[in-house]
């Protein structure tokens, strides 16, 4: 098993990897004590068997040696397609360090949901079924950034990358006999925008989930959730580090306005009561209280008729025919929220636009206009003309 640490030796590989159409990508990383992932390893493979053209990049043994600019090079030569399965945390990783996302980028575990894998397409599934291989799962959960790694560790990352080739060239051929290119090409546009990776602290306290709507209230919870996150950001620590949801949420309805107060919290660490994280959580109070009425948050209720249940049962066992007849995992097409709203009326879903369209939702808008119904037939439920 071969490791890189130098830049030299990261260059030449990547060098190699340009005369061939694709490389696999996984990472391994961190982040319980930090606010970002902290990079620990990186698996790259060149198409070939074993572990022919794989190798291990660790930044951590390489320290200042290593500069990972000849693959953030190779991620942008177009000419390459980087391939990865969930991408979603390794592409925030290389986001985040080098404002990079590997392009063109293909994602097996997209790619497996469309191809017919069903909607639990995880890694050791695909390489069962398609590379009639075993995962050792021992090294899962391991701390990846102790040095030096052990044997187990090291090829347990190996897998990660040389099991995906035969993953990535058996989806991409089914792919293409298919037409469905676009499909997964559609589906991969939210992790190609690096939009997908950027938090931002104005808009952080919409992840926090309240029941109260008092636009007042909501000032002050976004003034606190603004404050935590800038907090979390600057310092690189987890945003529990400084204070849980629960607090937040205690903070933003008793509205502290003194440290004397503060001391009165049922939920707020003692850390935080004391020092930058008081002074900012008594700010961000005082901020939510003086925000003028014409820039108070509020949360848009949205009013929607009650669905018909008889045509959302419909509508589910119309999704679950197509899902069959297409081999596209269902929850890929269209979910249960979807179909209650179309069920009541609504027509603004994505099942209803773009190859959802053609196969599920122009049926679906037949059968809530009742020019079709559902009839069985064997084991397979089918659609007719009324």
């Amino acid at each position: 098993m071969q490791t890189i640490t130098t830049t030299d030796a990261l260059a030449a590989f990547c060098e190699a990897a340009r005369g061939h159409d694709y490389v696999t990508v996984d990472t391994e990383f961190l982040r319980e004590r930090t606010y970002y992932s902290r990079l620990c390893l990186v698996q790259l493979a060149m198409p070939g068997k074993g572990n022919e053209g794989a190798v291990l990049v660790d930044p951590i043994a390489g320290g200042e040696a290593l500069s990972l600019d000849p693959l953030y090079a190779l991620f942008e030569d177009t000419t390459v397609v980087k391939v990865f399965h969930a991408a979603r945390q390794d592409l925030e990783i290389f986001q985040v360090d080098a404002g990079v996302i590997p392009t063109p980028l293909f994602d097996t575990q997209v790619a497996a949901m469309v191809c017919g894998f069903g909607e639990q397409a995880g890694y050791e599934t695909l390489v069962k079924r398609i590379a009639k291989a075993a995962v050792d799962k021992s090294s899962r959960f391991t701390d990846w950034s102790r040095r030096p790694l052990t044997e187990a560790q090291m090829t347990y990352a190996l897998a990660d990358v040389t099991h995906l080739r035969q993953i990535y060239e058996f989806l991409a051929r089914k792919i293409e006999s298919t037409g469905r290119e676009k499909w997964v090409a559609d589906e991969l546009a939210v992790l190609r925008d690096p939009d997908t990776y950027r938090t931002d602290p104005a808009e952080a306290w919409r992840r926090v989930k309240t029941r109260n709507t008092a636009p007042k209230f909501l000032a002050i919870l976004r003034e606190l959730a603004r404050f935590r996150e800038e907090f979390a950001q600057t310092r690189d620590v987890p945003r529990a580090r400084i204070f849980k949801d629960d607090a937040l949420l205690e903070l933003a309805a008793t509205k502290p306005q003194t440290p004397e107060d503060l001391g009165r919290s049922r939920l707020l660490l003692r850390e935080a009561r004391k020092g930058e994280i008081a002074d900012g959580i008594l700010a961000a109070v005082k901020a939510g209280l003086e925000c003028p009425p014409d820039r108070l948050p509020r949360i848009e209720t949205e009013t929607r008729d009650a669905p018909n249940p008889a045509l959302a049962d419909l509508l589910r066992v119309l999704l679950k025919a197509r899902s069959e007849q297409s081999g596209v995992a269902a929850k890929l097409i269209a979910n249960a929220a979807d179909l209650d709203h179309m069920a009541a009326g609504g027509r603004d879903v994505p099942a209803l636009s773009g190859w959802r369209h053609e196969v599920f939702g122009a049926d679906a808008l037949r059968l809530c206009r009742g020019e079709i119904g559902l009839v069985v037939r064997g084991e397979t439920v089918e659609a007719v003309p009324l």
